[in-house]
């Protein structure tokens, strides 16, 4: 058995492991403040239509 392998391996593991949740941790903050961004814009798109409860009620499209 060598134990100097072993030990390199389990502290690469180790390394990639702490690598990976920390990269983690950054897509879960990045979904978080995406989300507060859209509940931000979904308030701002609701007081916008209790001001002018016209706006974006209709589409038009021409062929």
């Amino acid at each position: 058995m060598d134990i100097a392998g072993l030990s390199m391996n389990m502290a690469m593991m180790d390394v990639q492991s702490q690598v990976g949740i920390k990269m983690l941790s950054n897509a879960i903050d990045m979904g978080e403040e995406l989300g507060a961004g859209m509940v931000q814009m979904v308030d701002a798109a609701s007081m916008e239509r209790s001001v002018n409860p016209m706006v974006g009620g209709n589409v038009d499209i021409r062929l």
